[in-house]
Order: structure tokens, then sequence, then C-alpha cells
């Protein structure tokens, strides 16, 4: 009989994959992008890319799904823009 065993990810490793689903998800429906720059103890640095570029509810994209799924998991972090 074999035993699971869950993967033990860290923090910043969970958060990579969430930006990741994130990003695939507006990739696919929006032709946009999410790309995680850094973080920084309790925050997280992203930049829009794609079709997020120019848009102009790129803020909402970024405080609505972006830091909304995020917050969900680790509500202590924030998320911030960068270009």
């Amino acid at each position: 009989m074999k035993i699971h065993v869950e993967p033990d990810f860290s923090r910043n490793e969970q958060i990579a994959g969430l930006i990741e689903q994130i990003s695939a998800y507006i990739e696919q429906y929006h032709h946009g992008t999410v790309q995680l720059v850094g973080i920084e103890g309790d925050t997280v640095k992203v930049r829009l890319g794609g079709a997020c570029e120019s848009c102009h509810l790129s803020e909402h994209t970024l405080q609505g799904w972006v830091a909304g799924t995020i917050r969900q998991f680790f509500p202590e972090v924030s998320i911030e823009s960068v270009s």
C-alpha cells in the first residue's frame, strides 16, 4: 500500500502557483497576463501584460481577480502592480 504525502510547498511557491493559474485564465479568456515580479515580505509585486496593459479595467483585474484570489488564501498579503 502506498501512502500519499502532500507536497510541502513554501508560501512563496504557493503564491507563484496561484498567479500562474490566474494568468492562464486571464490569458485564455481576456488575452492578458499576470507576471510575478517578486515577493518581499507580505508584498507581492506583479506586472500586468498583454491586453491588460492598455485596458482601462486593469486596476479592477489587479484588485479583483489577482489580489482577491490571493487574499482568499493569504489574507495578510498586499498586491502591488509594477511597470
